[in-house]
């Protein structure tokens, strides 16, 4: 293996982790309706585990309003369970076709909450991110251990690790940044 295919590999762990933080944020709700609420839940479709997005239709037809149209009617009992374990604390109702989620707006007392919440995530986030980077400094310590690279071509390795480990902190910030402001300024 070169120094190139570890840093390679090591940027599309650290993309996937970056994924992951996107998409949890993305779970955390800021007072206004949107698909990312609710489209990632698991819903036990005829005891198989099945991502809600690929059950229903998810609209927000305004601010405060989550629509689900499933295509199997079939189906609402399972999704409303699913909306009612999971915790974003809304109350779903349905008219036999429709479930509707009515998001109602934050106190700012919760809206601490979720700033504290969100960075707990977004630390989490960025020690996954220093956890990739200390694995592929290890893999690159070996290679020169066994003579794969030489020590010049180690430290070059290493301080582009460190490029790449910064540059994706700097987005978890960014990301983290904006949510907060979502959550604190709706």
């Amino acid at each position: 293996m070169t120094v190139r295919e570890i840093l390679h590999q090591t940027e599309e762990k650290m993309k996937k982790a970056l994924e992951s933080v996107r998409r949890e944020f993305s779970e955390v709700r800021t007072g206004r309706a949107h698909p990312g609420l609710v489209e990632g839940l698991h819903i036990d479709y005829y005891g198989t585990p099945t991502l809600l997005k690929g059950l229903a239709s998810i609209t927000t037809t305004d601010v405060h309003l989550i629509t689900i149209q499933p295509w199997d009617i079939l189906a609402i009992p399972d999704i409303e369970k699913a909306i009612m374990k999971s915790n974003i604390g809304i109350t779903p109702s349905n008219d036999g076709k429709l479930i509707r989620l009515t998001v109602p707006p934050l106190s700012q007392e919760r809206r601490q909450e979720l700033a504290k919440t969100v960075h707990k995530m977004a630390e989490e986030g960025r020690v996954s991110l220093r956890t990739i980077r200390r694995d592929a400094k290890e893999s690159l310590e070996k290679l020169e251990k066994d003579k794969g690279i030489s020590e010049d071509d180690k430290f070059r390795g290493i301080d582009e690790l460190q490029k790449l480990v910064d540059k994706h902190i700097a987005e978890v910030d960014e990301i983290l940044k904006n949510k907060e402001k979502d959550i604190l300024g709706s």
